[in-house]
């Protein structure tokens, strides 16, 4: 009874939260956009607060949305099929076979060969890795091929939490570094182009952005590893040879990144292989299933799939919908024409602060899409430089590190069940105000003076 009166406390809290920032954003917005927000909130705190489970919460947008007039169900429920879900889903697949075999017990020993085997030298280890694949890969998918082996290093629940957050948010971090890395930078280069601008080559992008990179990682690392103790982390004895089962799935992995490096345009040399890279992921996640592999087999192996995740997605992606076809995405969008009379420094530094926060609460690939040709116009408008706007808008897009509907790694981190929604939000803010911090001080110091003078 005590428990039942908990939750239904918390829940009224949420509802209580909702109806407040639905008042107050009826100063501002339309009243189908104010009904938007608040149910975001809403939403946001029962993810927050934990109480109901978080698949559930994830599900209330099919409710809610076309009760209030929002979207239809129609246009609500689609959203729980999108492609990227089964980009995640083949991933997950390849998790759970690698688990399976135990081949992260193999690749954690390798790791822990190189580096020493203490808790901070495993987060900036895990970072670094994580950042540097999600420059060429997706950071989906990085996240996914590590973030099991983060969970198994230590049975520590303490140094599983901060490993996962080091994987993912090294994946938000390191997708920047090049111009292919994560979806907001190709979407600013398609941008630019379609206003025939100058191209930002591939090399001048990773010398402009690879300091903001850099102290990021050791930022995010050293914030990661207040608190910890130096002990030893205890490794678990491993056989010379990898065993048959093994065998495969490096054989299986290998061939996806060497798949995936082929099928990443580089702009303007390569074009790629045009391959859907959810088709991929899922391709080689059902390979597992298939013989001559047969390392998963459904009945056994299904109920391991994080199905609460996969509607978390359905979540951000039926938010980011609701944006759009509201017409709210675009109002906000608007407030930003009254700020062109703003010093140049400080115009950058709301516009940075806005789509970082903004990020949290829809995808990020929406989110640009809609605000980049916004930033234009404000840009041409103020007579300030449009590239150097741009790209901070485009790199605050993927520096989002508070909610897991933010970003797909944050959302991974979640998944692996070391992660709670708190825990997120307490290191993702500081994050956030640091990336927003860094990545100012860099185009306004760096970029503005080397490269857009």
């Amino acid at each position: 009874m005590e428990e039942s009166n908990k939750v239904f406390q918390k829940v009224f809290i949420a509802g209580l939260i909702g109806a407040i920032v639905y008042f107050f954003g009826t100063q501002f917005f339309t009243l189908q956009q104010s009904f938007l927000i608040g149910i975001v909130a809403f939403l946001v705190t029962l993810w927050t607060n934990e109480a109901l489970p978080l698949g559930v919460v994830s599900l209330m947008p099919i409710i809610l949305f076309p009760a209030f007039g929002i979207i239809s169900t129609k246009e609500t429920t689609i959203n729980y099929a999108h492609p990227i879900i089964y980009l995640f889903l083949g991933g997950f697949l390849l998790a759970i076979a690698v688990e399976k075999t135990k081949l992260h017990i193999r690749i954690t020993d390798k790791i822990l060969n190189i580096f020493p085997a203490t808790p901070r030298a495993m987060i900036l280890s895990l970072a670094l890795t994580s950042g540097l694949l999600s420059s060429i890969l997706s950071n989906t998918t990085t996240t996914l091929l590590l973030i099991t082996i983060a969970l198994f290093i230590t049975d520590n629940t303490q140094l599983k939490l901060r490993f996962a957050l080091a994987i993912a948010y090294g994946a938000n971090i390191g997708g920047i570094l090049t111009p292919i890395g994560t979806p907001p930078n190709l979407i600013l280069l398609g941008i630019m182009e379609s206003h025939k601008m100058e191209a930002i080559p591939f090399f001048q992008w990773m010398v402009m952005v690879a300091p903001l990179c850099l102290v990021m990682i050791v930022a995010m690392s050293w914030l990661l590893g207040l608190g910890l103790k130096d002990v030893e982390i205890s490794r678990e004895a491993v056989v010379d040879k990898l065993t048959v089962d093994q065998k495969k799935v490096t054989y299986v992995l290998l061939a996806l990144i060497t798949l995936l490096i082929f099928n990443a345009p580089i702009k303007p040399y390569w074009d790629g292989l045009g391959l859907s890279e959810s088709g991929i992921l899922l391709g080689f996640g059902l390979l597992m299933f298939l013989p001559p592999f047969n390392i998963l087999e459904w009945l056994e192996d299904h109920n391991k799939i994080p199905y609460a995740i996969i509607m978390l997605f359905g979540a951000g992606f039926s938010i980011a919908k609701a944006f759009v076809e509201t017409g709210l995405a675009d109002e906000i969008a608007t407030y930003l024409l009254d700020m062109t009379a703003l010093p140049p420094l400080i115009l950058l530094f709301s516009i940075a602060f806005m789509i970082t926060f903004s990020t949290e609460i829809t995808s990020n690939t929406a989110l640009i899409s809609i605000m980049l040709p916004v930033i234009y116009s404000v840009s041409e408008q103020a007579g300030i430089n449009t590239t150097l706007f741009m790209m901070v808008a485009t790199l605050c897009a993927s520096y989002a590190f508070m909610l897991p509907i933010a970003t797909p790694p944050n959302a991974i981190a979640m998944s692996s069940g070391a992660v709670r929604v708190k825990d997120m939000i307490r290191y993702g803010i500081v994050l956030n105000l640091l990336g927003i911090f860094f990545i100012v001080m860099i185009a306004e110091y760096f970029w503005k003076g080397v490269f857009f003078n």
